[in-house]
């Protein structure tokens, strides 16, 4: 039997596994069994989860675990991998594809049982690459919270008041990232998505891509607002992030800035379906190494644009296609997110979601991007 022939077996809780949601469409937070055998797919779950499982789960059938339980001598005291064996040898599996990421106890475990698992690389499901009208549908819907988010962190910069020594106030009190990361996620929640690691960072601190921010914000410095939540409802996620200043750019921080957004707007007119996803990041630095940012080492710091232009987005956060690592083709979701960093200046990244479509792409995310608040 071939590789691709093979039944697929997924376990794992769907809420933090991208590829049980994407077979199943239903949240469950504990392991369950999904197993797709000649084109149709079967689910095991528990008495907890069953009545929820018939209304919402995408599947042909659903096996209830204390059914399989009758059927075993020691009935509810079996284990859990005697339940999963059961049913595999119910269903005569005797080999199956599993996604690389499957547990290697559990796949040791069915070993000993006789049932022989063939990690599948790359994509478990490939046509996740590439969207559904249906999921650009749910995408943009995470977007919308994202950029609920990122309204309510301008709206609170905005109304924050300037202070001595170039101190934020908003309140009552100093306005510090972890404020200003609090207002931001709240808005998320409010409007549906689930906020994680919201990034908040001024400064020096903005020159590390994944610093998250922490301390008193100032006036005059260069924010990196990066917002990442996930839709509660359907599992997508969105991504974008905003440079700002309250206050004044200074000219050398305005230049950064603008010199970024150029370098995004490069990238944005060059994808296009057969472009070379490297070809356009390596146009993006050579743009920014004209400009007087190369990418390079400083006293041991990195300075330039150091990391990717984006990544592939969808029910996790960084999922495949990385842009430079493809060749662009419809249906695929990607950020687009140059950024520069330059030690003793601060940050800045610009990043949007777009999809590639036949003529070039759409932008699905719509937030302004102002650089003076």
């Amino acid at each position: 039997m071939s590789k691709s022939s093979l039944p697929k077996l997924i376990i794992a809780a769907s809420s933090d596994n991208a590829d049980m949601l994407y077979a199943t469409g239903f949240f469950v937070p504990d392991p369950f069994v999904f197993l797709q055998q000649r084109g149709r797919s079967t689910i095991v779950l528990s008495d907890l989860e069953i009545d929820r499982g018939r209304k919402e789960a995408r599947v042909d059938k659903i096996v209830a675990y204390s059914q399989l339980s009758k059927r075993l001598k020691k009935g509810q005291d079996s284990t859990f991998v005697e339940h999963v064996v059961a049913f595999l040898q119910e269903h005569k599996v005797r080999r199956a594809a599993v996604p690389g990421s499957f547990p290697l106890g559990l796949a040791s475990d069915l070993s000993k049982a006789g049932i022989q698992l063939v990690p599948q690389p790359g994509l478990f499901w490939p046509e996740r690459e590439c969207k559904t009208a249906e999921e650009l549908k749910l995408m943009r819907q995470a977007l919308v919270m994202t950029e609920a988010g990122m309204a309510r962190g301008i709206e609170v910069l905005r109304a924050a008041t300037i202070g001595p020594k170039r101190a934020l106030r908003w309140g009552g009190q100093p306005l510090t990232s972890e404020i200003l990361r609090a207002e931001i996620d709240s808005a998320i929640l409010r409007a549906g998505g689930s906020p994680a690691h919201t990034i908040v960072a001024g400064g020096e601190q903005a020159c590390d891509p994944h610093e998250r921010g922490h301390g008193p914000l100032r006036a005059h410095e260069l924010i990196i607002l990066d917002l990442f939540p996930r839709a509660a409802c359907s599992g997508y996620f969105g991504d974008l992030t905003r440079t700002v200043v309250r206050g004044r750019a200074s000219d050398a921080q305005r230049h950064l800035w603008e010199t970024c957004l150029e370098g995004q707007k490069r990238a944005l007119r060059a994808i296009k379906p057969g472009v070379s996803g490297k070809a356009v990041q390596d146009g993006v630095r050579e743009y920014f190494t004209g400009q007087g940012y190369p990418t390079e080492k400083i006293q041991g710091r990195w300075s330039g644009f150091f990391h990717g232009l984006g990544h592939g987005l969808g029910l996790e956060i960084h999922e495949v296609p990385r842009v430079a690592a493809t060749t662009f083709r419809p249906g695929q979701v990607v950020t687009v997110e140059p950024g520069i960093y330059v030690p003793g200046l601060g940050g800045v990244r610009h990043e949007d979601v777009i999809t590639v479509i036949k003529t070039g792409l759409r932008l699905l995310s719509r937030s302004p991007k102002p650089l003076e608040i």
